[in-house]
């Protein structure tokens, strides 16, 4: 039974990183709908927004794979000008939605329903954050992925990713966040990359060479 559940639970995993956007909306819409993820309703005080405060710039804020809006509301409102949210979970957004008409926040908070690996900006932003959605991002795509979106980062923006690094159990670096560390290393300018052990993540914060 648990060699059952531990397969299907990796197949719903891999569907929600790699299959056609239809599929993965209807899995992830399903998951927050059912309340599978509302232990991360609140992450006030999270390692990324330090990360966020200092390079924020008070300008615009893309958030790709926003979830339940989290960041929009838990960051220091007087840190940014306008935030963007975008997941593919329709149930996500609508909780994001309504934390931020609650907050006070609805006129510079916006959100988006799209499936970040084809979503196109219409404008450029200060940051763009990764956290915790580069993992659905194939490795042989993270380059090509930072680079599309780098067109829409304004003059002076960085990327920000946070990572879960080092599993909970074993204490080990985790390879495939890893390899996207080596990657984002060999590819992009780094400006600053911490080392979180109490949560076991990692934030790192890069922009394109040609952008330095």
């Amino acid at each position: 039974m648990d060699i059952a559940r531990r397969s299907l639970t990796f197949m719903r995993g891999v569907l929600k990183g790699y299959a056609p956007s239809n599929v993965k909306k209807r899995l992830w819409d399903q998951e927050f709908s059912e309340g599978k993820w509302d232990f991360i309703d609140s992450t006030v005080g999270d390692c990324v927004y330090p990360y966020l405060e200092r390079h924020a710039n008070h300008g615009h804020i893309l958030d790709l794979g926003c979830g339940p809006g989290n960041t929009a509301t838990e960051l220091a409102a007087t840190v940014y000008q306008m935030y963007l949210g975008v997941d593919i979970s329709e149930a996500a957004l609508n909780k994001a939605l309504r934390r931020s008409q609650e907050s006070g926040r609805a006129a510079k908070n916006r959100f988006a329903q799209a499936d970040f690996v084809d979503y196109v900006p219409t404008q450029k932003f200060d940051v763009i954050l990764f956290r915790e959605s580069m993992y659905h991002v194939p490795l042989g795509k993270v380059k090509s992925t930072l680079d599309r979106y780098a067109e829409y980062l304004a003059d002076g923006g960085v990327f920000i990713v946070r990572l879960k690094t080092v599993g909970s159990h074993d204490n080990r670096m985790k390879p495939r966040p890893k390899a996207m560390l080596g990657i984002i290393a060999s590819e992009f300018h780094v400006l600053e990359q911490g080392e979180h052990g109490d949560l076991g993540s990692t934030v790192i914060v890069f922009r394109p060479r040609h952008k330095d």
